[in-house]
């Protein structure tokens, strides 16, 4: 019975993987295809060579950076507040954090622009309001990543301690808090950098420069570079998980050698 489960979980395990991956290399696959009759690189070629590829991504890898910062700003105080002065309230702030998942994102950006469109409140034209839309959006998975790691920690005895050495709160965060969460905070900032990098709804309709709405631009006029692009935006995904992984592992020996 045991060597059956055994089978059974590697056999579900490879059907999962081919159902990930096969779409995946097919799509790498078609985006070799822009040279009739060989494989080659010349839909890559095209994509780096557009000044518009570079401009739209660098500019989501700029709305991302500030997403992220304004994501532990806001949040990790939250979560840290909440978690040591009221804990009663955390079923009702976990309710608030899955909002985004409820409201669709077409009815969150039109919201956006019906409210900041008039004066006294004018900034449906700043990049301000992009970032807080992002930062919105990648709240369920900044928020909970953060309030996991605060699990994994005694944040009260913590917390006591750097009062009794006359610590303030500022310090308690930044030197205390912070460093012990720094894994489910790089959880949560790459899983946000994934979000804001393949985003389309709000760049477009508030008509800022992202890598999602370039991308929805070139499946309207080209056949091989949106595949191409897709292929790159999946790589920098996976780059920033592998260098996730790589940091916590690092944490995790620092953790046992102390011992």
């Amino acid at each position: 019975m045991k060597r059956g489960g055994i089978v059974w979980s590697w056999l579900w395990m490879i059907v999962g993987i081919l159902y990930f991956f096969l779409p995946l290399l097919a799509t790498f696959m078609f985006s070799l295809k822009a040279i009739k009759g060989i494989y080659s690189f010349k839909s890559y070629e095209n994509l780096f060579a557009d000044p518009k590829f570079l401009t739209s991504f660098s500019s989501s890898v700029i709305w991302a950076i500030l997403t992220i910062l304004l994501g532990i700003i806001i949040f990790v105080p939250t979560a840290y507040w909440v978690r040591l002065k009221v804990p009663q309230l955390r079923p009702i702030v976990e309710l608030l954090s899955l909002i985004p998942f409820v409201v669709p994102a077409i009815v969150y950006v039109f919201g956006l622009v019906r409210t900041y469109s008039h004066p006294p409140l004018l900034i449906v034209n700043s990049p301000g309001l992009l970032v807080a839309g992002y930062t919105v959006l990648s709240m369920p998975y900044m928020y909970r990543a953060i309030d996991t790691g605060l699990r994994a920690i005694d944040v009260q005895t913590l917390t006591e301690a750097a009062q009794s050495l006359g610590a303030g709160w500022g310090t308690i965060l930044f030197k205390v808090i912070f460093p012990n969460i720094r894994v489910a905070i790089l959880s949560g900032a790459f899983l946000s950098f994934a979000i804001v990098l393949g985003e389309y709804t709000l760049a477009q309709y508030l008509a800022k420069p992202a890598f999602g709405p370039y991308i929805g631009l070139l499946i309207q006029n080209k056949a091989y570079e949106p595949a191409a692009a897709t292929i790159i935006s999946f790589a920098l995904t996976w780059a920033a998980m592998g260098i996730l992984e790589l940091v916590g592992r690092g944490k995790q020996v620092q953790l046992v050698g102390g011992h």
